[in-house]
């Protein structure tokens, strides 16, 4: 818990005093995001607002992933506590840094064509692709051993499995890793436009990442307390165990994000000072596809990415009602700016979605703590 801890406050650290050095580089740079003329009331005066900001935090969270390291070489069950860098670490930071990389292309060309348009759809959907197979391919085909003090070892397990998940891998949902490796890629591809869709106003899909990364990391906390590598936990043979790779790491890494999602929040709240560009949300799509994968609860990232599920939904709603109508369901899409147009005000937007991602978060987590109730009852 103690390097968990210190790496979510090496995060926001990190995050909150490098951000406005941020800004002031990229405003000299003359990185202002382009705005489009959409007659939203959120677009007034936000032209040249510098963008790229998910450098900082992606930054941050590396840092912090290093320092929470060097806590971890501390603790008297270092056998069992990961202090050596993972697998699992490089799939997690991996998304992360190479998704956010992917934006980091969009969020340039954009700045040099001084145009909203940046990467085609087809190059971001390539890269969406590339990063996620690398990634999917490194977590299901190369398991990551650890020893005991004696140098067996210990935990085989890989990142991801080749069956789908709930709260628990379902056994009877064997899809093979080539399958598992397909459904990753979608997860990923859900998870980077999910998020980037969500980041329309001031502080919207940072504070809703900050709540599903929690989410992560007390659910990976949870696992690695009830971790089946355990041997103290699992000499009992009535305790329920979970069988994932890594636990530790997951809950560090999302932690740590968390925390530096918070320090650039502060900087990125109403009105923003800088935006976290395509860079910061397909990173942080990246990041969260992962811990859906590593935690072996992909079909539970719905629900804890409620926010971000309702409002890509609302995009796909309203071009299909579109093109086969010739309708709109909403007055615009994503769903924030359909409320922008019925007189809301962005502040009230945001908060009130803060909330329906919250209420995601905290149905997420009660299912998963009943099953492990049920588990053990």
């Amino acid at each position: 818990m103690r390097a968990v801890i210190i790496a979510i406050g090496v995060a926001f650290l990190v995050s909150l005093f490098c951000t406005p050095i941020a800004i002031k580089v990229f405003t000299r740079l003359k990185a202002g995001q382009p705005i489009r003329s959409l007659g939203l009331a959120s677009n007034q005066g936000k032209k040249g607002t510098p963008t790229m900001g998910g450098v900082v935090f992606i930054l941050a969270t590396v840092i912090a992933y290093v320092a929470g390291h060097l806590a971890l070489t501390t603790l008297p069950d270092a056998q069992i506590a990961q202090v050596e860098p993972t697998i699992t670490a490089l799939v997690l930071l991996g998304l992360m840094v190479f998704s956010g990389a992917v934006g980091f292309i969009d969020d340039f060309l954009k700045v040099r064509k001084r145009h909203s348009g940046g990467l085609n759809k087809r190059g971001k959907l390539a890269g969406q692709i590339l990063v996620g197979a690398i990634f999917g391919i490194v977590a299901l085909y190369f398991p990551s051993s650890m020893t005991d003090a004696s140098g067996a070892a210990t935990n085989t397990e890989t990142v991801g499995a080749s069956t789908l998940s709930f709260i628990r891998d379902i056994p009877a949902l064997d899809i093979s890793k080539i399958g598992a490796v397909v459904i990753f890629i979608f997860v990923v591809m859900a998870a980077t436009n999910g998020v980037n869709l969500t980041d329309g106003l001031d502080g919207l899909a940072t504070g809703a990442s900050v709540m599903v990364l929690a989410a992560y990391a007390l659910i990976a906390f949870w696992q690695y307390r009830h971790w089946c590598a355990d041997p103290a936990y699992t000499a009992n043979p009535n305790n329920y165990c979970y069988t994932v790779r890594d636990p530790l790491e997951i809950a560090l890494i999302a932690g740590a994000a968390a925390g530096a999602c918070v320090g650039f929040l502060w900087w990125n709240t109403s009105p923003a000072r800088i935006f976290m560009g395509d860079t910061g949300a397909l990173g942080l799509g990246g990041l969260i596809a992962g811990m859906a994968m590593s935690t072996r609860t992909i079909l539970l990232l719905p629900i804890i990415g409620g926010l971000f599920v309702i409002i890509t939904m609302s995009v796909v709603i309203q071009i299909i009602s579109f093109r086969t109508t010739g309708k709109r369901v909403f007055r615009m899409s994503p769903l924030q700016h359909h409320f922008e147009l019925a007189g809301w005000s962005e502040v009230n937007i945001v908060v009130r979605f803060w909330i329906i991602a919250g209420i995601g978060v905290a149905i997420a987590l009660g299912l998963f703590y009943s099953d492990f109730l049920a588990a053990m009852g």
